[in-house]
């Protein structure tokens, strides 16, 4: 949280399965299109909060599988989690919480008595929370059943019940909605409470997410049926809380209009990846814009334009140097020029760019810099960087011009990375 001197312009929370992600997008375009909306527009200003059931190990797996971006904080387990940054570090304050009369030993003593509920697998049994799988049909009465049991015990607990099948117990004090309340409690006691916080859900435990006071809320419109029930309940009639017409990060983008919490076109919906607009240039919006392009470019979905290759020598100083991640010395200018040769390259493939945790600092009245991760993905091969680069942006030259680049492969892309193609 370092990273933003004051309030976030805007703080979203979402859920990750059927939420964020969609697992009937095969393209994971609605995906791809938040993360271009968010690094354009608001990484450089605002949070990212990823709130899962999850627990660290398929968080961690559903990461390989989908290109998301890296959240600023991670709500994993139902809420019984959070983790900063990249490093997942740890909230030590969280589990002091949590631990208030919760006793796991007693939990799954009295749960093993149940011949209906059937333990999840033992990487989503976590300290404070312990999952199951239960039978529709019987949920409601063992949910009733073990609520008067745990209260007879004197245990704060909490039963949640999602997507038809799972059951969770947790402690009284977790829940995605209350790690939302603790951060921003903690956000506002650090003079830096989000000026504006968006909730996203699809199943019953994201409901708790809409009960938070001042918060915007989306529903996707895929959302199951126990959220449906909860919202018709309790929210239908609260104005900050909408039911998406789109699917999944779709949605979220559409809430984000909605309620006019900030821009809403994602670069991806541009005709024109690298044509200017009348917003204020930042280098975040034009490298997303630049490595759009690019996308473009090989996949053969832009004309084979001189104008364009012109276009891409004036985006590189004719001193620049590129040091590329096996060591290499390039010339800037050299480098560009090999674009011509990588058109339609992966035309009719499943290839995507997508850049991820855009950082720029100012250095000078016009010159940037600039760190971020760039992945690209053909098929079923993953390969990154991390790219820090000088930039500079001037009025009347919206695109970016590259003075320095220095790259270095993200573990696991260079043994089998095709070096040729690789620029930026």
């Amino acid at each position: 949280m370092e990273r933003l001197k004051g309030s976030a312009r805007l703080m979203i929370v979402s859920d990750l399965d059927h939420t964020m992600v969609d697992h009937h997008d095969k393209e994971n375009m609605s995906l791809l299109r938040f993360n271009a909306l968010w690094e354009a527009h608001y990484r450089f200003d605002s949070l990212l909060v990823f709130s899962t059931g999850r627990s660290p190990t398929l968080y961690k797996e559903l990461r390989k599988e989908k290109p998301m971006l890296t959240p600023d904080v991670t709500i994993m387990s139902v809420g019984t989690e959070i983790t900063y940054g990249n490093s997942m570090v740890p909230d030590d304050g969280w589990v002091e919480v949590l631990n208030h009369k919760w006793d796991r030993k007693v939990v799954i003593e009295e749960t093993s008595k149940f011949p209906e509920l059937t333990l999840q697998s033992e990487t989503e049994q976590r300290p404070h929370k312990i999952s199951f799988y239960v039978d529709k049909a019987k949920a409601q009465d063992v949910m009733k059943a073990l609520s008067g049991i745990f209260q007879k015990l004197g245990l704060d607990v909490k039963i949640i019940y999602s997507g038809g099948m799972d059951l969770d117990i947790l402690p009284q004090g977790a829940g995605k909605g209350q790690a939302l309340a603790y951060l921003h409690k903690k956000f506002k006691n650090e003079g830096k409470l989000p000026k504006n916080t968006l909730v996203c859900g699809d199943s019953g435990n994201d409901a708790e997410l809409f009960t938070i006071p001042d918060v915007h809320g989306v529903m996707v419109s895929n959302a199951q049926e126990e959220l449906l029930q909860w919202y018709n309940e309790n929210a239908k009639s609260n104005p900050k809380v909408m039911h998406a017409t789109e699917r999944c990060a779709a949605g979220i983008i559409q809430a984000i209009g909605h309620f006019g919490l900030g821009p809403n076109t994602s670069p991806r919906d541009l005709t024109k990846p690298k044509e200017g607009d009348s917003e204020s240039i930042h280098p975040n919006h034009e490298l997303v814009k630049f490595f759009l392009f690019m996308e473009k470019w090989r996949r053969a979905e832009i004309e084979n334009s001189e104008e364009y290759l012109l276009s891409f020598k004036s985006d590189s100083d004719p001193s620049g140097i590129l040091v590329h991640p096996s060591g290499a010395e390039l010339c800037l200018s050299d480098a560009m020029n090999k674009i011509r040769s990588w058109y339609g390259d992966k035309q009719g493939k499943q290839f995507r760019i997508w850049v991820d945790q855009v950082s720029s600092v100012p250095i000078g009245s016009s010159t940037w810099l600039t760190k971020f991760y760039k992945w690209e993905q053909s098929e079923e091969e993953r390969q990154g960087c991390v790219t820090t680069c000088i930039v500079t942006l001037k009025a009347g030259n919206p695109t970016p011009t590259f003075l320095h680049v220095h790259q270095t492969w993200l573990e696991g892309s260079a043994a089998s990375k095709d070096q040729s193609t690789w620029l930026l």
